[in-house]
């Protein structure tokens, strides 16, 4: 009886001792997969998928509906929410796997390139469980069902972009360099699979695919440019330092150089500048040891252009330029008569903008505005293309006007603007040849025969390269 007693009397402990174990262990299991989300969010946030999948200003977090312009047509962001019957909550790793680093949904259906699964295809597996964990567990469902994506026949034909894979897609996932630092390897990780700027970067050829060729040397983006960022001096970076470069990706701004606008104000809003120091570090480090890619510049764009002189002059002539009309009017206040800007308004003059080899980018400034969000402040210029809602709306002819009047007096003196050229941008921009071969106007149904033994033609001979390495 004694016994019976003091087991009694030791169960109570016993049982205190075994709960104190188990809710150790779930205490420590909900802390890993806390950790674990948490990496997920750091990876999402790096891959900037946000910027995509968040609709703005009223869209729920990753529920789909913001339209991507392309030379294709409007693309909708899908909702990839954890909703069962809306978004990815059905997916298992093995289809999220699939989806980011293939570009191919639960259903077997294609994605389109907008939706960058050509870099992600690098990802790691270790950063596939980490995005999954945090977009199943750390996102909250939403039902929201965004328009479905409607493309011009042929390219309304998902299952096309077999073939278009076959060119350009690679399926390897990232493996370090062993002759590179662990620094670079990160950089080069961050740069070409999750923050994938080679896609915007890197010139792409008339089908649309990456001419890696050229990796990083710069390319078109509908009405922008996203200029070269290899380490050459007079076409790229190479003149920039180390923190010039690294309070760029941070805050979208270097005085005296360059402001983020268009697709890299949304980089730079969403994903950059939330980035931590070691990861910008290593982005730096892995630009600095890329090839250079050189073209026919003379000088580095932002070191071209000075203050203008020549306001006093202009005032007093009674049919003064119809360029300086416009920015006397609608410019001056804020970029000032002489192009110096101020504190919140950037110099016309040393800036990549003004000084490009192409004025793609200080046209599309003009019709579309820049705006950004940094650090909580917000950066905005106004729009004064024929969308405009708070200013003046500018047409074709005024805007390639103004453009010319800014070019000659504090950027590359050397382009001249046309209003063919403003409405060329203001529509998307040039449309590749696979767009153009695709009009109906010009093959009729047979555009899809076409453009499919093309692929097929340019894939089979690429393979055949491939073999004869």
């Amino acid at each position: 009886m004694k016994a019976r007693k003091v087991r009694l009397r030791c169960l109570p402990f016993a049982l205190s001792a075994i709960m104190s174990v188990t809710f150790s262990a779930h205490a420590e299991n909900a802390n890993d997969s806390a950790a674990l989300i948490a990496k997920g969010k750091y990876l999402a946030i790096a891959a900037d998928c946000g910027a995509c999948h968040t609709a703005p200003q009223h869209g729920s977090e990753m529920s789909g509906g913001y339209i991507i312009a392309s030379p294709l047509g409007n693309i909708v962001a899908s909702n990839i929410t954890p909703s069962k019957t809306a978004g990815i909550g059905n997916y298992t790793e093995e289809d999220f796997a699939r989806a980011v680093r293939q570009g191919i949904n639960k259903e077997g259906q294609h994605l389109y390139p907008a939706m960058p699964y050509t870099s992600y295809a690098k990802i790691t597996d270790a950063d596939i469980h980490a995005l999954y964990a945090y977009f199943m567990y750390g996102v909250k469902a939403d039902d929201n069902v965004p328009p479905k994506t409607d493309l011009p026949f042929p390219f309304n034909i998902r299952s096309s972009m077999f073939f278009w894979n076959m060119l350009f897609a690679n399926e390897t996932v990232f493996v370090p360099a062993k002759d590179k630092s662990a620094q670079v390897n990160r950089g080069d990780y961050l740069v070409n699979a999750l923050a994938h700027c080679d896609t915007c970067h890197t010139p792409r050829n008339a089908l649309m695919g990456q001419n890696n060729d050229q990796a990083l040397a710069g390319g078109s983006l509908g009405s922008w440019y996203a200029p070269n960022i290899t380490p050459d001096k007079q076409a790229g970076i190479g003149n920039w330092s180390d923190a010039d470069i690294a309070q760029y990706l941070k805050t979208g701004h270097v005085a005296g150089k360059a402001q983020a606008a268009g697709p890299m104000a949304e980089a730079v809003e969403h994903s950059l500048q939330h980035l931590n120091d070691e990861d910008i570090a290593s982005i730096v480090a892995y630009l600095r040891q890329v090839p250079a890619i050189s073209s026919p510049e003379s000088a580095p764009r932002e070191s071209l252009g000075r203050p203008a002189t020549s306001e006093a002059a202009l005032r007093a002539i009674n049919n003064p330029d119809a360029g300086w009309k416009v920015y006397a009017s609608t410019c001056a206040n804020c970029h000032q008569p002489d192009g110096s800007g101020n504190q919140i308004y950037p110099s016309l003059y040393h800036n990549t903008a003004t000084g490009a080899a192409q004025a793609d980018n200080l046209i599309a400034a003009i019709v579309y505005g820049v705006h950004r969000t940094v650090a909580g402040k917000d950066v905005d210029m106004p729009g004064f293309g024929p969308d405009a809602l708070f200013t003046d709306r500018l047409t074709d002819q005024q805007i390639a006007d103004v453009s010319n009047y800014v070019l000659k007096n504090f950027g590359n003196a050397q382009l001249n603007v046309t209003p063919a050229q403003v409405k060329t941008l203001r529509e998307g921009g040039e449309r590749p040849l696979i767009a153009r071969l695709a009009q109906p106007a010009v093959w009729g149904g047979g555009a899809v025969v076409v453009i499919v033994l093309l692929l097929i033609i340019v894939a089979f001979s690429r393979r055949g390269k491939k073999h004869d390495k």
